[in-house]
């Protein structure tokens, strides 16, 4: 059974940039391949070197706090682009604030924080 068709691409704002890691984290990736954000949600950006199959989230670089300004459905495997460069794709969503926000795990060869790869607020986020 096919499920997933065609859809348009969701993107936000740059709202916050944030500039630590962890390695000790312990998020959980929520069982669902997908989330719907709506218009002015508020969402955190965390990059990790993690898969899908890892129990646990430990390894993460906090890139910042995005602002959807067209909402949508977000999918695991989605290209995650910050001005205009490809920062990774999302591995999935851990929902231990929610429902203040999502935090939308975006997996890369090795996590990096917003001040790694230079982030401003106000840069445009696109996912898909």
């Amino acid at each position: 059974m096919i499920e997933d068709g065609e859809k348009r691409t969701v993107s936000g704002t740059l709202v916050k940039v944030l500039v630590h890691r962890r390695d000790d984290r312990g998020m959980r990736l929520e069982e669902f391949a997908s989330r719907c954000v709506r218009r002015g949600e508020v969402h955190e950006l965390v990059t990790t070197d993690h898969g899908v199959a890892d129990g646990r989230i430990d390894r993460v670089g906090f890139l910042g706090f995005t602002e959807i300004d067209r909402g949508g459905v977000i999918d695991r495997g989605d290209a995650v682009h910050i001005g205009g460069a490809y920062v990774g794709t999302v591995l999935g969503f851990d929902a231990c604030h929610f429902p203040n926000h999502y935090n939308i795990l975006i997996h890369r060869a090795s996590p990096v924080t917003g001040s790694d790869i230079a982030l401003s607020p106000e840069s445009p986020v696109r996912f898909g």
